[in-house]
């Protein structure tokens, strides 16, 4: 039986598999390396966030972007956007140098089995493990608007399941959203030979501002402090101390993970967007039915007027919703037992991310309404891996009934390589 099995690749399930690994942990790995980046993202898109807050997550923190990036004399810097093809080619490099070897078979069940769980893979395998974490992306937790949940498949799309807009060539394509996923997909699609506009119920777009120099005087410094998630106290709160978030009321928590750090663009996308995208705003989604070949929206405004729009085709750009009954690997009788954050369909977690169903660990967006909005951003990771990893060990030394030691301090590059030599199986 092994100590944990992890579901997913991604940023947050290649950290704690680091972590993992490390600490000495018996271990498998099970996804497609950076799939939700590699599949599902549009050529041409660009990272948000900054690179020096994009790193995965590796004790000896050796495995950073910045180190990717100076290996093969790229530009990582402060206030420069990074394509989003590096930034996966990285997660790619971090997964082969800082973690075991990762399977790339599907899991489509995790079940209590004995003292553990049994897992099961759509290619046949069956695991035993004592412990799993489930690091499954945001995929699972699309979110459509119900208007447009009746349409035909070949005229409505989510944002993330186009990787090539020039599909869209020469045809007229309306894109419901205003935040970054909704502006740079219309931006690309308008750059790639598409009628793009934006539809949203927000009266107004958005825009972040550039980012401040990380060097200031020591006062503004204090007024609005640089963190991973940008600038200003509240940001600094989600994520650099998302332990003390844990600890504010359900109803809060809720809030604050569904509010916070809102819709919003990119500020060096403004330029590219505003000079080929027309946009109405104001208006909310009502119904959408088949038209000839595409699609008639009928929208409200905010005086009640309808407004019918006819397309080609709809793009949805509206986001992922953190839902337990989304989790289709999960038995419908497990899911539906585990402690929520609230009325939210989030499991509600203990301070080192384990679930009310114990050896049953959650990363990534489902976190966020018990640790905050910085769970749905890479930089969450790392804070995310040390304490998952910390609470299986710890479960693991209840379970045994001795004392699992934990790491001095970070690991020196030769300890690193012993530590991901291939797992023994038992």
């Amino acid at each position: 039986m092994y100590d944990l099995v992890v579901v997913g690749a991604g940023p947050y399930g290649l950290s704690v598999a680091a972590h993992a690994a490390a600490a000495g942990l018996e271990l498998r790995v099970f996804g497609r390396p950076m799939a939700s980046w590699r599949d599902h993202m549009p050529e041409g898109m660009f990272l948000k966030s900054e690179p020096w807050s994009s790193n995965l997550s590796d004790p000896s923190g050796e495995h950073t972007l910045a180190a990717y990036c100076a290996e093969r004399n790229l530009t990582a810097e402060h206030g420069s956007p990074l394509p989003i093809g590096t930034f996966t080619d990285y997660g790619l490099w971090f997964g082969e140098r800082a973690t075991p070897r990762i399977e790339e078979q599907t899991v489509t069940a995790v079940r209590p089995h004995a003292d553990g769980y049994l897992v099961q893979t759509a290619e046949g395998e069956s695991v035993l493990a004592r412990n799993v974490a489930l690091a499954v992306g945001v995929m699972p937790f699309v979110n459509r608007p119900e208007a447009l949940c009746s349409l035909p498949a070949g005229l409505v799309s989510h944002s993330s399941h186009h990787r090539d807009l020039s599909l869209f060539r020469g045809k007229d394509v309306t894109v419901i959203g205003a935040g970054q996923a909704a502006l740079e997909t219309a931006a690309l699609l308008s750059e790639q030979g598409a009628r793009a506009r934006i539809v949203a119920r927000a009266d107004r777009i958005n825009w972040n501002t550039p980012p401040q120099p990380l060097h200031r005087g020591s006062l503004r410094a204090l007024r609005d402090p640089h963190c991973g998630l940008g600038t200003g106290w509240p940001s600094w709160v989600w994520s650099e101390i998302p332990w003390a978030v844990r600890r504010l009321p359900a109803f809060t928590r809720v809030r604050i993970a569904a509010t916070a750090l809102g819709p919003a663009g990119a500020w060096w996308l403004r330029e590219r967007f505003e000079a080929g995208v027309p946009v109405l705003l104001g208006h909310q989604l009502r119904a959408a039915g088949p038209a000839g070949s595409g699609v008639r929206l009928e929208l409200t405004g905010a005086n009640g007027e309808t407004t019918t729009l006819e397309t080609d085709h709809v793009i949805a750009a509206t986001g992922f919703t953190p839902d337990l009954r989304r989790l289709q690997l999960l038995e419908p009788m497990r899911r539906d037992t585990l402690r929520t954050v609230g009325r939210s369909r989030a499991p509600e977690l203990t301070a080192r991310f384990e679930s009310s169903l114990p050896g049953l660990f959650f990363a990534g967006l489902l976190t966020a309404p018990s640790f905050g909005p910085s769970m749905r951003f890479v930089y969450g990771a790392s804070f995310t891996a040390r304490r998952l990893v910390d609470g299986v060990r710890r479960r693991l030394g209840s379970h045994r009934g001795t004392h699992v030691p934990h790491p001095a301090g970070p690991l020196p590059r030769e300890a690193l390589s012993a530590s991901i030599r291939p797992i023994r199986r038992r």
